[in-house]
């Protein structure tokens, strides 16, 4: 700060100190009015009053407490707050900092204990999610991490709780993102990611009886969740699809995906067991590197989701996934995106004998998602982990996807045949379509390369256009299926890019859409006239590479 002559030379020379750097100078006025109150007592000078700490605290084992370090605007917290190793064990709140703080987390931040044994989970009176600590987060909170070995894990019987609101998001990201401004918009890696574990059910574990009726465990069910390596380490799995892992509501988590200890690559978030009793409501996952979000087992369901620059699959299912995912937009990455939903019914199906694959069917143990509002933009590019394509479904999964649109033709295919609209990998798989366990309805697709795979002898998009209320678009080169751009393939407004049209307004290959059953204004996940994603997302506004 330069000195000012202002009223006189001496008040200047009293601000001398100016150019020292962190030197804060009180300003003071002078008062010459008279004072005619009456007082006995002898002058005092209040004592300062030192600045409160706004930072997350907890009182640890001995007594201590805990807490961030705040330097005015953020609040850092070391390894001795939370690490691998050093969970947190209370309950334990973080709250909105004024003017845009960001809490910075030195060491991951695991929340509850890993237990790998029944007997450890009875010690320590952990049944079900609540029984252990909660992570409450406020509404416009940001949390960062500095470096790509860190991570979260919400533990099994603990519960995180994170509602923000259309105004004040929660979001979880990197330091370099949050504090130093300098991520570019479609970086990955930048810290870990998530892992939320719950006792749902997932059949990499045994059990006897049926599903929703009468299911037991054989023994016992601790799965080592992605990460799970030393000190990283955490588990999922049980017998209670209705179990709790808490509250997500008005979330981003931007920029992760790093490779950790043991060389898993964390998604945006992986949910392990997560049980339908856990609200998951207005979720963004944007720049990862691997899976935006991937369900090993268990129920939880998910409204509005939102998936972007995913270089894996932006939705990943498996180990027999029951719950759904109402309304979802999926726009992938241009030259490094894999799938925008990829679903798996067995866990470890490779190794598994027909016997055992038709005992999970028999006993609703194969994954069995519900799909509805999916809208998937996917380039027809290479990419990292596979070519970039719309849906593969496989390993004996029973999906009912229901609304979609499903596009790859704003580019050129890449590689002739690899980016498929949607393909059905196995006979397994197929035969569910067949015999009505799984359906794909009142939906469109539209890529050069239809389908992949066969179901009963006939291409996967044949047979759905012939059996299902399914529309495959007829194009051989990229196309712009925006109002404005063409006349018959109109999936889109042309305002963005990604708003779906009125079902009345939809045309493929020149036609109208036959007669809907499904009860839905649009096909796809958002429209313009009833955009969920406003106010809240991160990126959605950018010019995306099919808009250019």
């Amino acid at each position: 700060m330069k000195c000012k002559i202002v009223a006189t030379l001496t008040f200047c020379a009293a601000l001398a100190a100016c150019d020292s750097g962190d030197i804060n100078i009180n300003p003071s006025t002078s008062d010459n009015s008279t004072d005619n109150s009456v007082s006995n007592s002898n002058n005092t000078t209040a004592a300062p009053v030192a600045e409160e700490n706004p930072c997350a605290s907890y009182v640890n084992s001995g007594g201590q407490t805990i807490e961030g370090d705040f330097d005015g605007v953020n609040c850092t917290y070391s390894p001795a707050f939370a690490d691998a190793g050093n969970n947190i064990t209370t309950d334990i709140t973080i709250p909105e900092l004024a003017s845009g703080g960001v809490h910075v987390f030195r060491g991951s931040l695991f929340v509850g204990e890993a237990h790998s044994n029944s007997a450890e989970l009875a010690a320590a009176g952990i049944a079900e999610g609540g029984d252990g600590p909660t992570l409450t987060i406020e509404a416009g909170a940001t949390l960062a991490w500095p470096d790509n070995t860190k991570f979260v894990i919400i533990n099994r019987g603990s519960q995180l709780f994170a509602v923000g609101t259309q105004e004040k998001p929660i979001t979880f990201t990197a330091t370099k993102d949050a504090v130093e401004g300098a991520a570019g918009p479609e970086e990955v890696q930048l810290w870990g990611g998530m892992v939320i574990n719950g006792f749902g059910v997932s059949n990499k574990c045994e059990y006897t009886g049926t599903r929703g009726d009468d299911l037991a465990l054989v023994g016992e069910c601790n799965i080592a969740a992605e990460g799970a390596e030393g000190l990283d380490e955490s588990y999922y799995g049980g017998v209670n699809d209705d179990d709790s892992s808490g509250r997500l509501e008005y979330v981003v988590v931007k920029h992760t995906g790093a490779q950790v200890a043991n060389g898993d690559e964390l998604n945006g978030i992986s949910f392990g067991g997560v049980g339908r009793n856990t609200i998951i409501k207005n979720l963004q996952v944007y720049s990862t590197y691997d899976d935006g979000i991937e369900m090993f087992g268990g129920a939880v369901n998910f409204e509005n989701f939102v998936g972007v620059f995913v270089r894996d699959d932006s939705i990943d299912v498996d180990e027999g996934y029951i719950g759904s995912v109402t309304n979802a937009l999926v726009i992938q990455q241009e030259t490094d995106g894999n799938r925008c939903v990829e679903a798996d019914g067995i866990g470890s199906y490779s190794s598994k004998s027909d016997a055992f694959i038709q005992d999970m069917f028999a006993r609703g143990l194969n994954s069995r998602p519900t799909i509805t509002g999916l809208t998937c933009i996917f380039s027809p590019s290479e990419g990292t982990h596979d070519p970039g394509a719309g849906l593969r479904l496989r390993e004996g999964l029973w999906p009912t996807i229901s609304g979609a649109v499903v596009f790859g033709g704003y580019a050129d295919e890449v590689s002739a045949g690899d980016h498929w609209a949607i393909r059905v990998d196995d006979t397994v798989a197929s035969d569910g379509f067949v015999v009505g366990n799984a359906a794909i309805t009142d939906s469109v697709f539209a890529a050069v390369t239809k389908s992949s795979k066969t179901i009963a002898g006939d291409n996967v998009s044949d047979w759905l256009q012939t059996n299902s209320n399914t529309v495959f678009a007829d194009i051989a080169v990229s196309v712009d299926p925006t109002q404005a751009a063409n006349t018959d393939l109109i999936l889109f407004s042309s305002s963005n890019g990604f708003y779906s049209v009125p079902v009345g307004d939809v045309v493929v290959n020149d036609a109208s859409l036959p007669q809907q059953t499904l009860e839905r204004d649009i096909l796809g996940a958002v429209a313009e006239t009833s955009d969920w994603t406003a106010g809240w997302t991160f990126g959605l506004d950018q010019v995306f590479w099919f808009q250019q």
